[in-house]
């Protein structure tokens, strides 16, 4: 790790330490695919958990819906990815309310597995004082989300370097470069450009952080 991004990871763990709530602190890291939320949400909480913190670490990926639901609109449709994609719900039902200031401290990390298709019963576990969720995904910023973070971070890059790096990434999961090229230009990247003409989210983040190079990023309060 570059002395560059060292900095940056120091200063949005020291502001995540210094947040003072009667609950977990909430630390949500919105941006588009591939834009390296996973790994800075990584990173945060290996730094976190050095400072004698509790990190529960979770992702938008164990709230999907249903293939079925998902897809309802076309499997390409920009719409059906960034609406009907999860299950926002269930997410504020079993995580991020109870980890609220009025919840119990009692939470599942997911309720889905979107690879098998079917839900997963994870168990319950109980959130100790001091405890802080860190947890990454695709639309976090959306108006019925943008409320419950105590932190939030959004993870910004160019969408031409979202696909250059999803083609060295997801070529394996979906079979070739050209299916990911076609995936991304079809469904996500129109879908990334949906959610940021509604719901603005750089401008309702917290911090954002440039991740253009991830060895030198900058971090920018809007």
């Amino acid at each position: 790790m570059t002395p560059e991004r060292e900095r940056c990871l120091a200063v949005l763990a020291r502001r995540i330490i210094e947040i003072e709530r009667n609950h977990p602190t909430r630390v949500g890291i919105d941006g588009p695919d591939a834009a390296g939320k996973s790994t800075l949400a990584d990173e945060l909480a290996t730094l976190l958990e050095r400072s004698g913190r509790t990190v529960i670490r979770a992702s938008i990926d164990g709230f999907h819906r249903p293939r079925a639901e998902r897809t309802a609109r076309g499997a390409d449709s920009p719409a059906g990815y960034f609406l009907d994609s999860f299950d926002y719900g269930a997410l504020k039902r079993v995580l991020l309310d109870p980890l609220g200031p009025t919840g119990d401290g009692r939470f599942r990390r997911r309720v889905f597995d979107y690879r098998l298709d079917e839900p997963v019963s994870a168990p319950e576990e109980c959130a100790v004082p001091g405890s802080i969720l860190v947890f990454d995904g695709v639309f976090l910023l959306r108006r019925e989300l943008s409320h419950v973070w105590d932190l939030s971070i959004f993870v910004a890059v160019t969408f031409e370097e979202t696909l250059r790096r999803a083609l060295e990434r997801d070529r394996q999961l979906l079979g070739s470069a050209e299916e990911v090229r076609r995936r991304y230009e079809a469904r996500y990247i129109p879908g990334q450009r949906l959610y940021y003409s509604r719901e603005q989210p750089q401008g309702r983040a917290d911090v954002v952080m440039i991740n253009e190079a991830p060895d030198a990023p900058r971090l920018v309060q809007p």
